[in-house]
């Protein structure tokens, strides 16, 4: 690239990522994979009611999506269903594994990889436009689905929502 701005920043970038941690997000300095995951989950909540109230729709049914699976993936490790370094990078196969061991039915599964699947690619990809009401169903959604999962767990004083 013959900019030379954009590839001081490319490197700056990866420079960032190399350095030891230092003035880490506020509640995610632990080294425990099941309460990163609840953590983070919790984090992504709150910067979706932000973004909300500013318009950011987009955003916030992104945000939503991405805190659900962070919730689901907290509960397949603090259940034991999965190993603290296994990584489910498949939408669909998150959702099923949270259904094989028992977080929801297969119904339920389904469905939640349908409405990620059709819906969060066509507002992502911008092929339609992400909408309030939309915007608010899905925090709804990954607000009620993070409660249900948290509360059911052994843990529920380790979130910080």
């Amino acid at each position: 690239m013959e900019n030379s701005s954009v590839v001081d920043a490319l490197e700056a970038a990866e420079r960032s990522f190399e350095q030891a941690p230092r003035n880490v997000e506020e509640g995610l300095d632990i080294d425990d994979a099941e309460l990163i995951q609840l953590r983070r989950a919790c984090r992504l909540l709150a910067a979706a009611s932000c973004l909300l109230d500013d318009g950011y729709y987009t955003v916030v049914i992104e945000s939503s999506f991405v805190a659900i699976e962070r919730t689901v993936q907290f509960r397949l490790i603090h259940d034991d269903a999965i190993s603290e370094s296994e990584v489910i990078s498949s939408h669909r196969r998150l959702y099923q594994r949270g259904a094989e061991v028992g977080l929801y039915d297969d119904s339920f599964a389904d469905n939640l990889a349908e409405l990620w699947n059709q819906n969060r690619t066509r507002t992502y990809y911008r092929l339609s436009i992400a909408t309030e009401s939309q915007a608010e169903a899905m925090q709804s959604l990954a607000q009620e689905i993070h409660h249900h999962l948290v509360d059911g767990s052994q843990v529920p004083h380790e979130c910080i929502c």
